[in-house]
């Protein structure tokens, strides 16, 4: 059986999407999320844990509870619904559906309320750069109503080159105070779905997603981290950040969190690792390999 969750973590993952748009906004035409002020392409949270739980229910058959299940008549269920699923015993929920115990709920039936905050949270992803906002207009073979001679126009709003970065926290401390048993295996399976998933998620929209980098720093002590390890890392390039197609076009430089970490060697147990050969990482101005340049550590390679 797997071991409860024991110590803190902090997630990095890194993935790009080309000639797509990674998390549209619906009160904005499902234009990509942009920071006006910067430029900068949002993701939020909840487009991230949404992948991973269709991973997890449709790749690994895990019971989720915040997902999409129609009626008899084909009428959305509600999370009041997904409770009395499960006789509104929030007890059983936990149990059996490993998003509640990684990314907690609030719902609420009658004379039962479940409001659990999750161990795990993610900060919204941001990208290195600015990007390019490009707008696609074609057409289709198909009519818009019945009786017209020609097809309609499609319209979509794209991305030509995001490089997005995630920064989360797995804290152990929640789960306990919460009365969650959230597991090694739990944790295990949400870093698979946040590579899977991302690269799986091949809708019209989505396609064009690569997971660049995860990493997972688990430390050793009690209420220690390090924090805001997203912003240890930049982008380096020698073209205009809008004008960026492609990864082989930039390089990841780590000096700051290789330097962040090394300082705090002492209270760091291990670092998880998955990393795409596509990229290019620099430390103090030279290429170098991410693995050696982190030998001081314990490392354990993702094998998913």
């Amino acid at each position: 059986m797997s071991e409860l969750v024991k110590n803190r973590s902090e997630i990095l993952f890194l993935y790009d999407v080309k000639d797509a748009n990674p998390n549209g906004d619906p009160v904005d035409e499902n234009k990509p999320r942009i920071d006006e002020e910067t430029g900068v392409n949002i993701v939020t949270d909840v487009r991230l844990k949404r992948t991973i739980r269709d991973y997890l229910h449709k790749y690994k058959g895990k019971d989720i509870f915040i997902r999409e299940i129609r009626d008899e008549k084909g009428m959305l269920k509600t999370k009041e619904d997904r409770l009395k699923d499960f006789e509104s015993n929030p007890e059983k929920v936990i149990r059996n559906c490993i998003d509640i115990r990684l990314f907690g709920a609030t719902t609420a039936v009658e004379n039962q309320t479940m409001a659990l905050t999750g161990p795990v949270q993610f900060k919204y992803g941001r990208s290195l750069h600015k990007v390019d906002l490009t707008y696609i207009k074609g057409t289709t073979v198909m009519p818009s109503a019945a009786g017209r001679k020609q097809g309609t126009f499609m319209e979509r709003y794209i991305l030509p080159y995001s490089l997005i970065a995630f920064y989360g926290i797995v804290n152990e401390k929640v789960a306990v105070n919460q009365g969650i048993e959230l597991k090694e295996e739990d944790v295990s399976l949400m870093l698979e779905g946040i590579w899977n998933g991302t690269k799986n998620l091949t809708s019209a929209s989505k396609f064009g997603q690569m997971p660049r980098l995860l990493m997972q720093v688990i430390y050793k002590g009690e209420n220690f981290y390090i924090g805001e390890l997203d912003k240890r890392i930049s982008l380096k390039t020698d073209k205009n950040p809008e004008s960026i197609r492609d990864i082989s076009e930039v390089k990841i430089d780590i000096t700051k969190l290789v330097e962040i970490l090394n300082s705090y060697k002492d209270k760091i147990e291990k670092i998880r690792l998955k990393v795409d050969d596509r990229v290019t990482f620099i430390a103090n101005g030279t290429d170098v390999d991410l693995k050696s340049a982190l030998s001081a550590f314990t490392i354990e390679e993702l094998t998913f």
